[in-house]
């Protein structure tokens, strides 16, 4: 049987992810989706689209989706759901988690990769983040989870951005990317999103869109190389000739603690140099990174390397072949809280052949 399908909903407090979630489950796509909320509150679905079943903690949905809240632990919820779904007793497609507003997604995520159970029973397919246009710099500046929340991102949504100017939405926009650069963005009105910009985005599926994110490579991370001329604690996340400064609006008021940078290289990497060297940044600073991914040229491989993680969870897997005229360069992104980047670029560039 085919894994179920998993999108994690996160983003911080009036975000808009309730109205977002609403617009998914009573749009009519023929699906029948199975949401976890990881607490009720005041952010509760509105009630007038549930139909409470409380022994179970199992809400049925007018329009046939269900709906359960956690009140034990994610894995037992999870491990519950597909036994009823197993049994006929449930029917989903899907499965939804909305996150609480202070939640960081780590912990979430890793749920689906370190549980063999549950690895065999789901796929986790995106975390989308949506971010308050209004209220996201000063949330950004408080608050690590909503950091967290952006830097854990495979789409990133901005909400709300009705409120603000347009040279107010470029910046939080832009800081985003500086932070994340491997999640698109889209500004959102009222949770107005089409089903495929939030399902099946395969952001943790290793074979899947091996270029990243098509945006992120064009130039505006960084090459392997370091880019002199800069105060690398307010790097814009920009290429910018030597001593010419990002005069991006906003920016250099921040100093996020998440934070992420592009390798490149045109060199191949050792295979069993660069094991080595990432099981041990991974061990070090496995709690500190965020999201890494990337697409490998490896020494001896005719083959693209596809390898990602999430904290101390790492995977590789080949991918397809190179093809004919296609430059072989390795590019990697590592999105974290105040990793040492001078330290991984070190180590990486010690790690070709």
């Amino acid at each position: 049987m085919s894994l179920i399908p998993v999108t994690i909903l996160t983003g911080f407090l009036g975000s808009g992810k309730t109205t977002l979630l609403k617009r998914v489950l009573t749009e009519s796509h023929g699906q029948k989706i199975a949401v976890i909320e990881n607490e009720f509150g005041e952010e509760n679905i509105d009630n007038d689209i549930l139909v409470a079943d409380t022994e179970e903690q199992i809400i049925q949905m007018s329009n046939g989706c269900i709906c359960c809240t956690i009140r034990e632990d994610l894995r037992a919820t999870l491990t519950d759901l597909a036994f009823k779904r197993h049994e006929g007793k449930l029917q989903f497609d899907r499965v939804v988690i909305e996150t609480t507003g202070l939640a960081d997604p780590g912990p979430v995520a890793q749920t689906f990769f370190m549980d063999d159970d549950i690895a065999e029973q789901y796929l986790l397919d995106a975390i989308v983040t949506l971010v308050d246009a209004k209220h996201g710099h000063q949330q950004l500046d408080t608050r690590q989870e909503a950091r967290r929340q952006v830097g854990f991102a495979d789409q990133i949504f901005i909400s709300k951005s009705d409120l603000v100017t347009e040279a107010e939405a470029d910046a939080l926009a832009h800081r985003i990317k500086h932070m994340n650069p491997r999640a698109p963005q889209r500004r959102v009105h009222f949770g107005e999103v089409a089903i495929s910009e939030v399902f099946d985005l395969r952001g943790f599926n290793l074979n899947a869109k091996l270029d990243i994110d098509p945006d992120f490579l064009k130039d505006d991370g960084h090459h392997h190389h370091h880019d002199h001329g800069h105060d690398h604690g307010h790097d814009c996340g920009h290429d910018h000739a030597h001593g010419e400064h990002c005069d991006h609006p906003h920016h250099h008021a921040h100093d996020d603690d998440v934070k992420s940078f592009v390798f490149k290289a045109d060199k191949p990497f050792n295979p069993s140099k660069l094991e080595d060297f990432l099981g041990s940044m991974v061990q070090i600073y496995g709690p500190r990174m965020l999201r890494y991914k990337g697409v490998l040229n490896v020494k001896g491989m005719e083959r693209k390397v596809i390898f990602q993680g999430v904290h101390q969870m790492m995977g590789s897997d080949v991918g397809p072949a190179w093809a004919k005229g296609e430059a072989r360069i390795s590019k990697m992104v590592f999105i974290g809280i105040d990793i040492p980047q001078d330290l991984f670029r070190a180590g990486l560039e010690g790690c070709l052949a």
